[in-house]
């Protein structure tokens, strides 16, 4: 199918305007949008996160309480994407149980900093690790070489799911080294997890509506002490309600 030339400035990414009897070249609006839809495009956001949005983000209306919890979490990062980048934090990080909504509310956030002109990245944390050590055989690809470097050094990395993976030396050094040199040079880091931690409030796992607890892994213990203060440092944490399966609501939807 053949590529749409603009008609404004017929593909040149140039077009002439006049004032007081002057002519001269300004750049295209359609250079802008263009190089928009290459971000979006780069960022690696995964088919099923494609078009979360604030937009479409589903409150629970037919419960009060939980309604107004997750409205308070919503316009927390709502705000955070809106004032990007002149935040006190850097960075942004949504602790909760597995199904209130972090994903997409986390990847709402990064399309609307990515809708700004900025360029980031979606990583689930476990491939990203996996891609890192791949890195190290000398018969992998250029792109899992360059994975490391990458986590560092993108304008904004998003982490889904950090921690998701068995701790062990490696890891823990791997995952604070790159969280140190971002919170170091304050580059963005938006970061899910379902791991636990006191200082967040959220001390246990509860299934809603269950009535049974989980004392489970801290965030601490899966990537380290000297990673998760850096966390905390950069970011702003934001421990998400206990609701319904966030995913069951919105096919319910």
């Amino acid at each position: 199918m053949a590529t749409a030339v603009c008609p404004e400035c017929f593909g040149t990414g140039w077009k002439i305007v006049e004032k007081e009897e002057l002519s001269g070249a300004v750049r295209c609006g359609c250079v802008a949008a263009e190089r928009a839809g290459r971000v979006m495009e780069n960022a690696d956001i995964p088919p099923l996160y494609a078009n979360a949005s604030f937009d479409n983000f589903l409150l629970p209306r037919d419960n009060p309480i939980a309604y107004r919890e997750l409205t308070e979490v919503f316009l927390a990062v709502r705000g955070y994407a809106r004032d990007f980048p002149n935040t006190k934090k850097p960075g942004l990080l949504l602790m909760g149980d597995p199904g209130t909504g972090k994903t997409h509310l986390a990847v709402a956030a990064l399309r609307a900093i990515l809708a700004k002109g900025f360029e980031g990245l979606f990583f689930d944390y476990q491939n990203l690790l996996d891609r890192i050590r791949s890195g190290y055989d000398e018969s992998s690809n250029s792109s899992d070489k360059e994975a490391y470097r990458v986590a560092m050094d993108k304008e904004i990395l998003m982490l889904d799911d950090l921690g998701a993976h068995r701790v062990t030396d490696w890891v823990e050094d791997t995952v604070t080294s790159i969280i140190t040199y971002r919170c170091n040079n304050r580059k963005p880091l938006i970061a899910t997890t379902n791991l636990i931690d006191a200082d967040a409030g959220y001390s246990t796992y509860e299934k809603a509506g269950s009535g049974k607890v989980d004392h489970r892994t801290t965030l601490a213990e899966r990537i380290g002490p000297r990673a998760r203060s850096r966390i905390f440092e950069m970011c702003r944490v934001i421990k998400m309600p206990l609701i319904e399966d966030y995913r069951i609501r919105k096919q319910g939807a």
